[in-house]
């Protein structure tokens, strides 16, 4: 095969005698301009992985080919140990089936998709110049837009095992850095990384591009055309690669459709802000019925219950229902319910648009959004919640994070919005309110499994918070006035409300989601607050100091250990020792061969962000307490070796001192988040947290969420490994010396005449 027909990446000298890992085949995914071949070229340059580029526009000897000649070539390529770009659009199924089905035990099948704004790939494809498939100019901008409205998002199901969503450049340079890093011997994590994003908004982007580019860039983009003729005459042109203009192809109806919309939504607006003036506003999306699934006829019928339960307390001030698109079922039906409940639609109105730019694109003035946000109050994912933190920039989470670190189901958190947020500059917003609903989506934590009694009312909970935070913050303001909302008077509604017995979800202590597994602690509607008796059913303001251990929550699973602590003679079955100030006893679903926890008695010290200089003694005689047992443990086998430490952020309540032996073999290690909460720095050893309570007062915690999501590493040789089976499979035969880090200030402890540094 002629060197042009693909690009290679030699394997670099020495790596000939080495074993290998799985051979890959990433199947990119995107429009044309949305920078496939850039992708593979800059992994390629930088790649010690023997990598090939297989492109059909230039297969046949330097000419655009067939499918099967790609085919043919990223066989042989695989054939000869190399890994495979596949650079096609691939985006639908049907174009990606034959390539997947390359994959086997030793081959990897992985995605990246690269959904990059419709704007950006038809801006590139009408500049570029000289492409190898000479798609370029205005015959380029119509075929990107005919492709994006058919584009079909890849899944696991389809035989992928790592899929990745780029939906700005940040994340395509964030791919290439992962796939660059990928040596020889080394694997990826499996599954999928990244969230897509509604079709709906990206196709009315294109469409909007096209109206109002008219002949822009190139001057090719010709005349508007809606027949099957037209497309068929485009696709002819395609295949004879001319470069002459082309018709843009959607449909008329479409645009009229658009305009009606556009015609509508500004006449609403219009009005509403005729009748109200400048009224407080909130505007709120559905909660739970996206990513989490919930039922759309009940959660269509809890929102209009509870804005007629919350329309009298607002004032003059309004509510917004807001939907990216007006095909959107949860807004059809809010949108029928509302008027036959004849619910003022001065007061209640739905609108659909982005609403992170709800003033700036559509006219409408709102001075609170809410967000359907993770437990975690973190940005990420995809939808709402990473919209409006992306719209908001630093100063949303900075701000989030001085009031909470977690969210429980059924909550809401109002965060007063800083002045240098864009949200604010822009779009006129004041606050966000983070609100949390119940999950019926198995793939999301805390699924409640189709049980609505519950559900509905975590549902009725979240809204009734919702409108309770805006109503806190319309009555900090003066009559009529609707200038102060930027001022830092928010609210935090505390609720103290007991679920009823009927609802009142049961927890259980499960061997698979154990200790690391921290998202249990917030699992279904009837939890255990820590709140001082002083500050139940009252509000705080959001400029005073909240202690963060405080509003720490415990599901009532994770107050086992607390119980112990607390009672030990009532548990005499599972405790190995008892005295005044520790309890010890065997890790219930041990992660290791031998893996004991230490317990702290002492009332208030829940966690190691609790300890202190003054818990300083307790710390030193748990560790004391945690060297004995490993004494006593190494007279029964030599082999073993140990680490003692903390969890940097626990699931279970009562600090704990975790003694593990490190040979992980345990039925019980499951799950990436057991591993990593042993093997990254979101453990503690011991030894430096009495450290650094020592010498600051308090232990440094690390980031808890990006240290259990890491991909698995081998805790001796750190080489990576695709899931659970095959690193247990590793580090049962890995007799590699342990990091250097570890073998310092007795971090590891073992028998005397047992050397872990050299095999």
């Amino acid at each position: 095969m002629a060197d042009m027909d693909i690009d290679t990446c030699s394997k670099p000298e020495g790596e000939e005698q080495q074993g290998k890992g799985n051979a890959m085949v990433v199947i990119l995914i995107g429009p044309p301009g949305s920078g496939k071949s850039t992708f593979c070229e800059e992994v390629m340059r930088f790649s010690t992985r023997p990598w090939v580029r297989i492109c059909q526009d230039n297969i046949a000897n330097g000419k655009a080919g067939s499918k099967a000649q790609c085919i043919k070539s990223a066989t042989a390529a695989l054939n000869d140990g190399k890994s495979v770009f596949i650079d096609r659009c691939n985006l639908d199924r049907e174009q990606r089936a034959e390539f997947v089905k390359l994959g086997s035990p030793k081959i990897d099948i992985h995605a990246v998709v690269l959904d990059l704004p419709a704007r950006l790939c038809i801006s590139r494809s009408v500049k570029r110049t000289g492409h190898e498939g000479n798609l370029q100019g205005g015959r380029a901008a119509a075929v990107v837009n005919k492709m994006l409205q058919n584009k079909e998002f890849p899944k696991l199901t389809e035989g992928f095992t790592r899929i990745t969503f780029c939906q700005n450049e940040t994340e395509v340079q964030d791919a290439i850095n992962t796939y660059s890093a990928l040596g020889p011997l080394e694997s990826l994590s499996q599954g999928v990384f990244g969230q897509k994003k509604s079709d709906a908004k990206v196709q009315l982007g294109i469409m909007k591009f096209f109206k109002k580019s008219g002949t822009a860039e190139s001057g090719n983009v010709g005349s508007v055309a809606t027949s099957d003729q037209n497309s068929a005459s485009l696709e002819k042109t395609e295949d004879k690669g001319s470069c002459s203009k082309a018709a843009v192809s959607f449909s008329d109806n479409a645009v009229t459709e658009i305009n009606e919309h556009k015609d509508q939504m500004k006449g609403m607006v219009k009005d509403a802000s005729a009748s109200l003036g400048d009224a407080p506003t909130l505007a709120f999306p559905s909660i739970s019925t996206s990513d989490f699934q919930f039922n759309h006829e009940k959660a269509s019928d809890i929102i209009i219950e509870k804005v007629e339960e919350f329309l009298d307390k607002i004032g003059n001030a309004r509510l917004v229902f807001v939907d990216l698109t007006h095909r959107s079922k949860i807004l059809t039906l809010v949108k029928e319910k509302a008027s036959k409940r004849n619910i003022d639609p001065n007061k209640f109105f739905t609108f659909v648009g982005d609403i992170t730019q709800l003033y700036s694109q559509g006219g409408l003035r709102c001075n609170v959004i809410a967000n359907a946000a993770n437990w975690r109050l973190k940005p990420g994912g995809g939808g709402v919640n990473a919209a409006i933190f992306s719209a908001a920039g630093a100063a949303l989470e900075v701000a989030t994070k001085e009031q909470a670190n977690t969210l429980l189901p059924g909550r809401a958190l109002v965060v007063s919005l800083p002045s240098n947020s864009p949200l604010f500059g822009k779009e006129g917003v004041t606050h966000v309110i983070h609100v949390l609903g119940p999950n019926m989506n198995p793939q999301r934590p805390n699924c409640l499994k189709n049980d609505y009694a519950t559900g509905c009312k975590i549902l009725r909970d979240a809204y009734t918070s919702l409108f309770e935070g805006f109503v806190s913050i319309v009555r900090k303001l003066p009559p009529g006035s609707n200038d102060n909302l930027g001022s830092k008077q928010s609210e935090i509604q505390i609720r103290n409300e007991t679920a009823s017995k009927n609802s009142e979800q049961k927890f259980r202590r499960d061997d698979d989601d154990h200790e690391s597994d921290r998202t249990k602690k917030y699992k279904g509607s009837h939890v255990e607050t820590k709140i001082s008796n002083s500050s139940v059913g009252k509000t705080i303001q959001s400029g005073e100091k909240f202690d963060r251990t405080a509003t720490k929550a415990w599901g009532s699973w994770a107050q086992a250990l607390y119980h112990i602590a607390k009672q030990p003679e009532k548990h005499k079955e599972v405790v190995l020792e008892m005295s005044d100030d520790i309890v010890v006893l065997n890790d219930l679903y041990p992660k290791a061969r031998k893996h004991l926890l230490v317990l702290t008695r002492l009332e208030g010290l829940e966690q190691l962000a609790d300890a202190r200089e003054e818990h300083l003694p307790l710390l030193r005689k748990m560790h004391d307490v945690g060297l004995k047992w490993t004494e006593t443990l190494l007279q029964e086998d030599t082999s073993l070796i140990f680490r003692i430490g903390y969890h940097s952020a626990p699931s279970m309540r009562q600090l704990h001192l975790h003694v593990i032996s490190q040979d992980f073999n345990s039925k019980h290690l499951k799950k990436k988040q057991h591993w990593n909460s042993f093997t990254t720095a979101f453990f503690r050893d011991s030894v430096d947290v009495m450290e650094e309570v020592s010498s600051h007062g308090k232990a440094k915690l690390e980031d808890d969420e990006k240290l259990l999501s890491m991909e698995l590493r081998c805790h001796r040789c750190r080489s990576a490994h695709p899931n659970i089976p095959r690193l247990k499979s590793h580090i049962t035969n890995c007799n590699a010396p342990f990091p250097a880090n570890l073998l310092q200030k007795g971090r590891l402890v073992s028998a005397p005449n047992n050397t872990i540094i050299s095999p």
